[in-house]
């Protein structure tokens, strides 16, 4: 007797537990490839443009504190890192990852003709496009299309409600979570069960439908592979008692259980310091600088040799204060560089030029795009042209 397309399709979907099977189109995800020594990068946003001069404070030049009479940081509080440039004193902990040698710093990186808006250049950077041109796919989201044929979406992984521009690609893309528990019961949900199993088991007609039951489904089974290692590799280290820090302690769990994610991505907002800017942006720059210590300090030299971290913001602020206590939206930022594998450490290339302004504003000296050419040529070992839709140098951080 001739057994129903119906019938057939429900016995190959469900095991006698009654859990989702994968079908073919979904096979990636049930033996993923990796080995324990696979590289892997995280980014840290820093939302809102944070004042990078009173980050890494050129602590020996009159024009910042005749720029900055009310908000500059005072020369006896400077963490002083070099002869040039010191930490605010909010970056304590950061401070002993640069002893340590695991930070280096670039300066003056942004890109040409920069847009002040918060929106148009956090796309930017997230697109990896110019200011001349919009893209709508991110460029994390482009190397998994380039990378990964038919991989899970946990191969870049977002610790947020929302997923960012930066890992949406064409035909791939990563997934967002917060916690891997509660992403774990949220796939387990009756609804959620009931919608992806029955949808799944009809004739779908129509791509926006059909893509919409893929994506629930490779959610479903990726919230169970993380969940699994989750649990195996719950980390006992103490972070500090923040959101952020939270986030940075699953991502070091996820790391640490060898699950196959290349891509993690992470934000910390607050940063658009218009008004008594001071002491509100040393406590930001603590709670970064505390939770990416214990993160290091978590994962351990030896896991630090193929993990790199890579903080921006998408843009700095003005070299002169404004009427408020705060600082405006400027132009070009420091970006700090993490592991336990940098060829160049410390401050790898010159520092702002405070007598060389366009309009009041940095001048940028190292395009960003530069820097994800280097990530994605020399740590993650894919060719970078496509992906950032032209060539950039690479620099030799890595």
């Amino acid at each position: 007797m001739l057994v129903s397309r119906r019938k057939f399709i429900k016995h190959s979907l469900l095991a006698s537990s009654g859990t989702l099977l994968i079908p073919s189109f979904l096979k990636a995800l049930e033996h993923p490839a990796t080995t324990l020594a696979e590289r892997k990068v995280v980014v840290i946003q820093l939302s809102g443009g944070n004042d990078g001069l009173n980050t890494v404070v050129p602590y020996r030049n009159d024009v910042y504190y005749k720029s900055r009479p009310g908000i500059a940081v005072s020369s006896a509080q400077v963490l002083k890192a070099s002869n040039e440039l010191g930490f605010n004193p909010g970056l304590t902990k950061l401070n002993d990852l640069y002893d340590r040698g695991y930070l280096a710093v670039l300066n003056n990186v942004g890109y040409p003709n920069p847009d002040r808006s918060h929106f148009r250049s956090m796309d930017i950077w997230q697109s990896a496009s110019g200011s001349e041109s919009s893209l709508t796919t991110g460029w994390v989201g482009r190397f998994l299309d380039a990378s990964c044929n038919g991989c899970a979406t946990h191969r870049a992984i977002e610790l947020d409600d929302t997923l960012s521009l930066a890992l949406k690609g064409d035909s791939m893309k990563g997934m967002a979570m917060k916690n891997p528990e509660k992403l774990y019961r949220s796939v387990h949900d009756t609804i959620f069960n009931d919608v992806v199993t029955q949808n799944l088991l009809n004739d779908v007609e129509g791509q926006s439908l059909r893509y919409l039951y893929k994506t629930m489904a490779e959610t479903k089974s990726s919230a169970e592979l993380i969940h699994q290692h989750a649990i195996a590799r719950s980390s006992q280290a103490t972070y500090p008692d923040t959101e952020f820090s939270k986030r940075l302690k699953t991502i070091a769990e996820l790391i640490k259980a060898d699950l196959n994610t290349r891509v993690y991505y992470v934000s910390l907002a607050g940063f658009d310091t218009h008004v008594n800017q001071q002491n509100q942006h040393q406590r930001l720059l603590e709670t970064y600088a505390n939770g990416v210590h214990a993160f290091i300090t978590d994962l351990g030299s030896q896991l630090m040799k193929d993990v790199l971290i890579l903080t921006f913001s998408e843009f700095g602020r003005r070299v002169t204060q404004n009427g408020s206590g705060g600082t405006d939206h400027g132009t070009a930022n420091n970006v700090f560089l993490f592991s336990g594998s940098l060829k160049q450490k410390g401050f790898i290339n010159e520092s702002p030029d405070l007598s060389s302004l366009d309009e009041g504003d940095l001048i940028h000296r190292v395009d960003f795009r530069s820097v994800y050419a280097s990530i994605l040529e020399k740590w993650l070992e894919v060719p970078s042209q496509n992906i950032l839709k032209r060539s950039f140098s690479t620099l030799d951080f890595i």
